[in-house]
């Protein structure tokens, strides 16, 4: 066709036509005047349809199989990537059995004191912005971990949470100086305030200046309100020292920590706190005393020994 003014007034025509059909066909909706015209057209144009569809899906399936089997290498690359990390993770042998028993010493606790935890691995130690006691575990809100529950292991109180990510959360340590936890002595009710010295013994406040204490005493964790940030009957540590009585308010004594603070790998985050007080009951045997030898010495007269009544004789 050529370019021409009325070739120009018959396009402007048929698009304003083509408009006008529009707006009849959306504004009538299910009963639209054309309704029937795009069915008519659809009885004819559909064969076409089906046949150039049939044409070119050869080409989109092997389109579809190309993006299908690379995110199928993408998958086999994680999952291999993610196999290598777990084996470093079980890493040797004797480490693997040190994690288990570890682990199995963690749930006899958690068990004896129905605690609900979450177990963790240390990932970190210290912190970016100071020197103080902390590490950080592979466990975090993501995981149900909020901030101020208690952390504990298989020997007994390690910390407090303190900051949460998605997936990690740092741990405050009960060996740092700005760490205190509540305290009550083993088949008492002496309480206390025990705070970290770093890598010195735990520092205990009893509230009692007369109270009985001797080496060798032991202490529980006596528990926050809500359960937060500590949960009751948690082993802190045995007294190695008793400061001598002045009568004053309080008395101060040096508690050995049950957990050795620099050696820890795998630890548990308390989600769930006992229904009951546990009391004393998740504390270790206490250790039997070893008996000392005792040697009896016999003394026997020698043969050469004069007799008394023999020396009179000679003389």
């Amino acid at each position: 066709m050529r370019d021409t003014r009325e070739s120009r007034l018959l396009l402007v025509l048929l698009i304003a036509i083509a408009f006008a059909l529009i707006t009849v066909d959306i504004r009538g909706g299910e009963d639209s005047p054309v309704d029937g015209a795009r069915q008519g057209a659809a009885t004819v144009f559909g064969p076409i349809e089906s046949g150039v569809s049939a044409a070119v899906d050869p080409v989109g399936n092997a389109v579809s199989a190309i993006r299908d089997s690379g995110e199928r290498h993408d998958r086999l690359a994680a999952l291999e990537k993610e196999n290598a990390a777990l084996k470093a993770r079980l890493g040797s042998d004797d480490r693997s059995r040190s994690r288990l028993k570890q682990l199995d010493k963690m749930l006899k606790i958690a068990g004896q004191g129905r605690y609900g935890i979450k177990g963790a691995e240390v990932i970190a130690i210290g912190a970016a912005q100071g020197f103080s006691w902390t590490i950080t575990v592979d466990v975090g809100a993501n995981d149900g971990i909020k901030r101020d529950m208690t952390v504990l292991n298989g020997e007994g109180l390690v910390g407090r949470v303190t900051t949460v990510g998605p997936n990690t959360a740092t741990v405050l340590l009960a060996s740092d100086p700005d760490f205190t936890v509540g305290t009550r002595m083993e088949s008492g009710d002496e309480l206390g305030f025990a705070s970290g010295q770093g890598d010195r013994p735990l520092r205990v406040e009893l509230l009692n200046g007369k109270a009985e204490v001797k080496k060798g005493d032991r202490l529980v964790t006596f528990g926050s309100q809500a359960d937060r940030p500590f949960v009751p009957g948690v082993p802190v540590g045995v007294v190695s020292r008793v400061d001598p009585s002045g009568g004053g308010l309080t008395r101060t004594l040096y508690v050995t920590p049950y957990v050795g603070f620099t050696k820890l790998d795998i630890v548990g985050v308390v989600v769930e706190a006992p229904k009951k007080d546990p009391r004393d009951t998740v504390l270790p045997p206490k250790p039997k005393p070893t008996p000392r030898p005792t040697v009896t010495v016999t003394v026997t007269p020698s043969a050469e020994a004069p007799v008394d009544g023999q020396n009179q004789q000679e003389q």
